[in-house]
């Protein structure tokens, strides 16, 4: 627990924050033509004893022992029994639906287990088979540091490992657990049909290569990328962070050994070529308390769906229905969602913003309109401002369509643009309750925007599909829109039905 939190006279429930390293050990071969592509699925169970999803790992493919990059980063609770699952999936396609995937196994335990266990705390899985394979599961308690490296990499003579051609090679890195074993932290991509590649530059925390400790081993092993999975191994060398993050110097021109190599051929063996560092800077990342601390101003705009696909509102079914005893699905997560932020906007005046509807008088249909009828000024005071004004339009105007996102990002991204100092902070709450028509000018607008001071917060509401809202959200594949990537992800996919149920029985959840 970080000391900062140290309050005199007040009570705390003792936690710390854990990232948790997972392995895979001989997973069913689910693929006829070539080996199994794993992810492992995270869940973790809630008060009401229901499984939620806490996170994915990366796809490994053709691996039946796969080592994931991606760690999962949670508070331990030292008092509370936090259950766990982890479920192992084939992946066959690009849907997020696991459904679709061919399940591997699954191992259940607690976040205590995995703690008390030291280094490493390993279990068989359980599946439809009798031998489904093993699952090791790391953890190491997360230091304070803030700070992340950004590197760039090449390398010269490699060794040749292809028979008709040079090698395809790549950089795996990896820290130095407590143990002394290696847990891997980062792989780059791989640069084909060449001996003298250069990577590109990549930026990984720096809590992740050493946990804050500069002086830290950091094991590098350079590889030849082969297509069935079986990756052949060039060479490897140790450094640290202190060391790298001088800078390009000749300390920092490694030499890739290869020690059963260098065993064989004795001292007519020098190496298997050299690694150097192109580039290392070093910067401090601010969390959002550092903002807030330091007077950064929260701007919340919320955006509402108003297309047909909701339902007559009129209708007891539909997602728009004004229901005398009870919220509906919209004011539940305008509600929700609206008391978080507005603790954190000092002036409580919140723009609200409808689109897909048609508007009185003439019937013209609009993708950007003031929930309270002014154009001018669509601010309203407070989250009861908003509300009212909500409830005020679907009486006034009528529901339609399409589903476009675009013209309310761009509205949003526009003031953003506006306030670059770093003392102003934009977020756009959509709420809707389906499938987007306007994805490609969508994931433009989400490109232009995620270089500005600005987050996008989507929230489903309903039973829909929603699978071009985690495309959007961009947690495994950066999105992109004509060839260019967006800068960082700026968009969280919330679907209400998995937080507070269909019609939002639980606000406090989401």
């Amino acid at each position: 627990m970080e000391s900062g939190s140290f309050q005199p006279g007040t009570g705390v429930a003792p936690a710390t924050l854990v990232e948790l390293s997972v392995s895979c050990r001989k997973l069913i071969d689910a693929d006829v033509f070539s080996k199994s592509d794993p992810m492992v699925v995270l869940f973790t169970e809630d008060q009401s004893r229901t499984w939620r999803e806490f996170g994915r790992t990366e796809i490994i493919w053709n691996n039946l022992n796969p080592d994931f990059v991606k760690k999962f980063v949670m508070h331990y609770y030292f008092e509370q029994s936090q259950k766990l699952k982890f479920e192992v999936y084939d992946v066959d396609s690009k849907s997020a639906d696991l459904s679709k995937h061919d399940f591997l196994g699954r191992m259940e335990c607690t976040l205590g287990e995995i703690v008390s266990a030291g280094s490493k705390f390993m279990r068989r899985l359980q599946g439809h088979k009798r031998d489904c394979g093993t699952i090791i599961v790391g953890a190491e308690e997360q230091s304070s540091c803030k700070e992340q490296a950004t590197m760039q990499f090449c390398a010269h003579k490699l060794d040749k490992k292809d028979f008709f051609g040079k090698s395809d090679p790549f950089l795996t890195f990896y820290k130095t657990n407590e143990d002394g074993s290696f847990t891997v932290v980062h792989r780059t991509e791989v640069i084909k049909k060449t001996l003298n590649p250069t990577w590109k530059p990549f930026t990984i925390p720096v809590r992740s290569l050493c946990n804050g400790d500069y002086d830290r081993t950091i094991k590098i092993e350079c590889y030849d990328w082969d297509a069935d999975g079986g990756h052949d191994f060039i060479g490897e060398f140790m450094t640290n962070m202190r060391e790298l993050s001088r800078g390009p110097s000749p300390q920092n021109v490694y030499e890739c050994i290869n020690p059963k190599k260098q065993a064989k051929k004795g001292s007519k063996y020098k190496n298997s070529g050299t690694v150097e560092l192109m580039s290392c800077r070093i910067e401090k990342v601010y969390s959002f308390l550092d903002y807030v601390r330091g007077g950064c101003q929260l701007h919340c705009t919320f955006a509402v769906d108003f297309t047909a696909s909701n339902g007559d509102p009129k209708s007891p079914s539909s997602l728009h229905y004004i229901n005398p005893y009870r919220p509906n699905p919209y004011a539940n997560a305008l509600r929700a969602v609206g008391n978080i932020i507005q603790d954190y906007d000092t002036d409580k005046l919140f723009p609200a913003l409808g689109f897909g509807a048609r508007l009185p008088p003439d019937g013209v249909v609009s993708h950007e309109f003031a929930l309270n009828g002014n154009p001018n000024n669509p601010y309203c005071q407070g989250i009861e401002g908003v509300l009212e004004s909500y409830h005020k339009a679907i009486q006034s105007v009528q529901l339609y369509g399409p589903t476009n996102f675009a013209p309310c990002i761009n509205h949003v991204a526009k003031f953003a643009a506006q306030r670059r100092d770093g003392n102003d902070y934009f977020i756009l709450l959509i709420i809707t309750d389906g499938i987007i028509t306007d994805m490609p000018q969508t994931c433009e607008a989400i490109v232009n925007a995620a270089s500005l001071p600005l987050s996008i917060i989507i929230v489903g509401v309903g039973d829909a599909d929603f699978e071009a809202m985690n495309i959007l959200d961009g947690d495994d594949v950066r999105l992109s829109s004509r060839g260019r990537y967006a800068e960082r992800d700026i968009v969280q996919f919330v679907p209400m039905r998995e937080f507070m149920g269909w019609a939002g029985e639980n606000p406090a959840a989401i």
